[in-house]
């Protein structure tokens, strides 16, 4: 009776010991959770059709973002990005205005300040020295400020850019008039060395319009790519 105790005792400790191995080699196949910084410039453009339902032909700006995210591995290989990122956006183009003097042209650089939470699902295969990196998922971002700058014969002055949903009907021009929401989709291609630094290439695709609603064509989507440095704790 007690060789059959103590062979039954072996056995089990045998089990949870190779349990406790699979399950650690489990772990580390999968990664550990992970904390990241990172930062870099961003090239931006509002794509879509003006009031009068001509399409647009901004030309990008410069931009900078900078941000944090974590890393939660759910599979060997792959891992759900969770962060928060200000982003800078914007663009630059001709836009018509009306005023006393009639309709005319005029040059106009948009300044948007949004702060982003991007939902990515990241594949990252070891490859060579480290780990490609490829994602991709919603971005969900919330308009802090913004103004217009404005160039040109008659053109009006600087303003801030307003918030609403609806622009008002008095004003002909919808120039200055945005919604604060922005919802898109994000693809991320880079490379992660094992000391934690990596980088990678951004593109976004603005999904909803982000202009105030109007009785005009008029829609406009953030669009753009960046190029970000960073490092995992």
């Amino acid at each position: 009776m007690k060789k059959a105790a103590l062979v039954a005792t072996i056995v089990l400790l045998g089990t949870l010991n190779t349990f406790a191995q699979e399950r650690m080699s489990n772990q580390a196949e999968m990664g550990k959770p992970s904390l990241g910084l990172f930062g870099g410039v961003n090239f931006q453009n509002i794509n879509g059709k003006a009031a009068n339902g001509n399409q647009l032909t901004n030309t990008l700006v410069t931009k900078f973002h900078i941000g944090i995210n974590g890393e939660l591995p759910i599979a060997p290989d792959f891992f759900v990005q969770l962060g928060i990122q200000y982003m800078g956006k914007g663009s630059k183009g001709a836009v018509q205005f009306t005023d006393n003097a009639g309709n005319h042209t005029i040059s106009r650089t948009l300044n948007l300040n949004y702060l982003e939470v991007p939902l990515h699902l990241i594949y990252k295969p070891r490859v060579g020295p480290g780990n490609f990196i490829l994602g991709f998922g919603p971005y969900f971002g919330y308009a802090i400020s913004g103004n217009a700058a404005f160039t040109g014969s008659n053109a009006p002055a600087d303003s801030d850019l307003e918030f609403i949903n609806t622009a008002p009907t008095t004003d002909v021009n919808n120039l200055i008039y945005f919604k604060r929401i922005d919802v898109g989709a994000n693809i991320v291609v880079g490379y992660q060395l094992q000391n934690g630094i990596y980088l990678s290439l951004n593109s976004q695709l603005g999904l909803v319009p982000i202009n105030s609603k109007t009785a005009t064509d008029m829609v406009n989507k953030n669009t753009g790519f960046g190029l970000s440095l960073g490092y995992r704790l």
